[in-house]
C-alpha cells in the first residue's frame, strides 16, 4: 500500500471531508497523503486485527475504548475550528480515555495510547512524518510494531519528546503499563505470532 501526495496544495478538514472514499486519506500539516492499493497486506491485518482484540478486552469494564482504523483522529494545532484543522491520521489501533473527544466523525485531540503496525511502504512515512505529530499532539504512548523485523518500539511522552525508555528490553517488552486516567495491563498476545518477545 503505497503513500503518495494528493498534489502541492494546502488542504483542511474541511476538504478532506468532501473527498470520496475511494482510498483513506491523511493529512499532515495540510499535505494530503493518499493510500493507494493494493490493500495492506494479509499478515498486517491479523496483526491489527489481534492487537485491537487484545487492547478491547483489556479495557472490558473500564471508561476508555479501543477503536481500529479507519477512524478519523483530528489534531489541531490550538483552537481552530474542525474545518480549518489541517492534521487527520487514523492510526491503526487507538485507545480513548475521554469521551469528550468523540463524535459521530471520529473524535478530535490526542488518542491516550495508539499503535501504528508498519509495512514496507508505509514504515518511513509512519516513524519520520507521523511520530512527530503523534509528539506535538501529546499522545502519551506510541507503539511502532515491525512485523518484518519482528520488533515492537514504544515510544513513550516524557519530560519533553516522544522516545524509548532507557531500560534494558525497552525493544521488546512483556507488558507496559499505562498512567492515563484509565489503568489497563496489555500482554504480547496479540502480536505474539508477528513480533520477538
Amino acid at each position: 500500500m503505497a503513500l503518495t501526495q494528493r498534489d502541492t496544495q494546502h488542504h483542511t478538514y474541511g476538504e478532506y471531508l468532501t473527498w470520496s472514499d475511494d482510498h483513506r486519506e491523511e493529512l499532515i500539516d495540510g499535505v494530503a497523503y493518499v493510500r493507494e492499493p493494493p490493500a495492506p497486506s494479509r499478515p498486517h491485518q491479523e496483526l491489527v486485527g489481534g492487537l485491537y482484540y487484545e487492547v478491547r478486552g483489556a479495557l472490558e469494564g473500564k471508561p476508555c475504548h479501543a477503536y481500529v482504523a479507519p477512524f478519523d483522529v483530528r489534531l489541531p494545532k490550538s483552537d481552530e475550528a474542525d474545518e480549518k484543522i489541517d492534521t487527520v491520521v487514523q492510526p491503526d489501533v487507538l485507545i480513548v480515555c475521554d469521551r469528550h473527544k468523540l463524535d459521530q466523525r471520529g473524535m478530535r485531540g490526542a488518542p491516550d495510547w495508539l499503535a501504528e503496525v508498519l509495512s514496507p511502504s508505509t514504515a518511513s512515512h509512519d516513524q519520520i512524518i507521523k511520530l512527530p505529530v503523534y509528539e506535538r499532539a501529546g499522545v502519551p504512548e506510541v507503539w511502532l510494531i515491525h512485523p518484518t523485523d519482528r520488533t515492537l518500539t514504544i515510544y513513550r511522552l516524557e519530560d519533553g519528546p516522544l522516545r524509548t525508555p532507557k531500560h534494558p528490553g525497552a525493544q521488546r517488552p512483556n507488558t507496559t503499563d499505562r498512567r492515563a486516567q484509565c489503568q489497563h495491563r496489555l500482554g504480547p498476545t496479540a502480536i505474539a505470532t508477528g513480533v520477538k518477545r
